[in-house]
């Protein structure tokens, strides 16, 4: 039996997971998590096989929850599950300790086989996200860090850097030295012609 954990911070999405698992025989759901905090407090009491987590939630989230749930339980296998496109994070996650990335829009159909592979040491990504690792390009965003990323994706979601300080657990002069470091990576002048970086570049939907 797969004892997995689902970390997501919305309940509807953590039920239509549970759903698609409860119909199978060797999948079950043995823990739930509505944040990041709560996930690894489960990871750290609870032995699972496989962590489901979504990539954005309150708290400790994204690449940063990746390398905290590997540091606690280097055996767990992590599929992350995301409303985020594969171009950019499916590569940092992998990279983090990630074992597969999934796309909600194919969590219906891919969730059981994905978790399947994973669970057997295999990793899962899409054959559109495998292209895109294939053909990296050497973009200027490749020399963003994992948390200038990070910063990146919330300022492009219209955070401020309030915001993305309370949400990140920095504080705003760090939040505004990423800023500063992340228009000069990408030699861009200003937020709107970071927004526009971002989405010629598909780095978010």
């Amino acid at each position: 039996m797969i004892r997995v954990l689902i970390a997501d911070d919305h309940k509807i999405v953590r039920d239509g997971l549970k759903r698609i698992l409860a119909a199978t025989a060797d999948l079950q759901v043995a823990g739930e998590a509505s944040s990041g905090d709560e996930a690894l407090q489960l990871v750290r009491g609870n032995d699972y096989d496989v962590a489901v987590i979504d990539m954005s939630m309150p708290g400790l989230a994204g690449i940063d929850l990746i390398k905290r749930l590997k540091a606690e339980k280097a055996g767990l296998r992590l599929l992350v599950l995301s409303m985020h496109g594969e171009h950019q994070y499916a590569a940092r996650a992998l990279k983090a300790g990630a074992s597969g990335y999934l796309n909600k829009d194919s969590a219906a159909e891919q969730l059981v086989s994905a978790l399947r592979k994973v669970a057997a040491g295999g990793v899962h990504i899409s054959e559109a996200a495998a292209a895109t690792l294939l053909r990296r390009e050497g973009s200027r965003h490749e020399g963003l860090s994992d948390r200038e990323f990070e910063v990146l994706r919330l300022l492009v979601e219209g955070l401020g850097p309030t915001e993305i300080a309370e949400r990140l657990h920095l504080s705003v002069k760090t939040v505004s030295t990423h800023k500063t470091r992340i228009l000069q990576k990408l030699e861009v002048g200003s937020t709107a012609e970071l927004v526009r970086y971002a989405l010629e570049h598909k780095l978010v939907e």
